[in-house]
């Protein structure tokens, strides 16, 4: 084996050991932005139906509204 191929065998096993490092770290520790956006709505929240139109709404974009981010 040529040392050229010894070479990129271990640079490629060092970036696989490490993606699947870094995989198995942010599925145990569950970093809090992971949980919420950044306007602190959690994810997979329902939409909210609006009771003029009767149209559903993004929680997110009401936060932004209420907070006055969406300008």
């Amino acid at each position: 084996m040529s040392f050229g191929k010894l070479q990129m065998m271990l640079f490629s096993s060092i970036v696989a050991v490490g993606g699947i490092g870094s995989f198995v770290y942010i599925m145990v520790t569950k970093p809090p932005y992971l949980h919420a956006s950044r306007e602190g709505v959690p994810y997979f929240t329902p939409t909210v139906v609006n009771p003029q139109g009767g149209k559903p709404l993004d929680v997110n974009m009401l936060v932004r509204h209420y907070k006055g981010a969406d300008k």
